[in-house]
């Protein structure tokens, strides 16, 4: 026994730094990455104009983009919905949706009309005789006009349609300093609110034309002093089919008078007022 010693055995263990937690850190990591990038996406959006914010919102509400036929692409893109004669009718119906969420609707619910014609969508700013859009005598719009003007100017700049914006007043003769009258009144009514909607998206090549009529072409010829003869009016323009014929927005209709060049007809051409303060527009 002593010439034959029993030999030492010594055993080692590799520790195993694995374990079942050994991959924990990477989904902390994926998780920290994932809420960076949430992070960097909101401030990004907090960035970007107000379009680009109701077209990323527009498609997470619809990513089949169905239910809104306004588009939901960038402005300008115009590659997501084109208005044609066909469908012309889902825009009215989504601008008047758009309308009765404005503040203080319940004022002007009876002010904004909205008609589908041969020409395109005839949108329609009534005013009445206090004065709604506009006030008296000013080519100024009241915050009313100001908020359906933009609201309208953001909508449409979703498409690539062309715009036509037209001015009219009524039959009250109107005489400002230096012969300023209906003529001119009614233009720069237009040209005031192509203006304003030109800075709240509408784009520089949208407006294809801003026609300014005087009492010309009165919505009531038959009580040409009625307040709604005064009004703006916003054409968006059919953009035609393969082989199909567009109707011009200036082009001649059955019974219907050639529109007046903006501004061309002097002042002397309206009805002379009586001495006095001008009438109200």
């Amino acid at each position: 026994m002593e010439n034959n010693p029993r030999p030492i055995i010594i055993v080692k263990k590799k520790a195993d730094h694995g374990g079942h937690h050994g991959g924990a850190w990477k989904v902390a990591y994926a998780d920290f990455v994932t809420a960076m990038m949430a992070l960097f996406i909101v401030l990004w959006l907090l960035n970007t104009s107000k379009q680009v914010q109701d077209a990323i919102a527009g498609y997470f509400k619809d990513p089949s983009g169905t239910s809104k036929k306004l588009g939901t692409g960038e402005s300008g893109s115009g590659e997501n919905f084109t208005l044609t004669k066909d469908n012309m009718p889902k825009l009215k119906d989504e601008l008047q949706k758009a309308v009765r969420q404005m503040t203080d609707f319940d004022k002007i619910k009876d002010q904004v009309e909205m008609t589908v014609t041969p020409e395109g969508l005839r949108i329609e700013l009534l005013e009445t005789a206090s004065g709604t859009f506009f006030d008296s005598g000013s080519s100024k719009p009241t915050d009313q006009g100001k908020e359906l003007m933009v609201m309208l100017a953001q909508e449409l700049a979703k498409l690539p349609n062309k715009v036509t914006i037209e001015g009219h007043t009524d039959s009250k003769p109107y005489v400002g300093e230096h012969g300023y009258g209906n003529w001119e009144l009614s233009a720069d009514r237009a040209n005031s609110s192509r203006r304003l909607m030109q800075e709240n998206g509408l784009r520089a090549d949208q407006v294809s034309q801003v026609r300014g009529y005087a009492d010309q072409k009165l919505r009531k010829p038959d009580d040409p002093f009625d307040p709604s003869n005064r009004r703006i009016t916003v054409i968006v323009q059919y953009v035609a089919k393969n082989g199909e014929d567009s109707d011009a927005p200036n082009a001649e209709k059955p019974n219907a008078e050639k529109p007046n060049a903006e501004k061309t007809a002097p002042a002397e051409e309206n009805a002379k007022p009586s001495a006095g303060t001008p009438a109200k527009k």
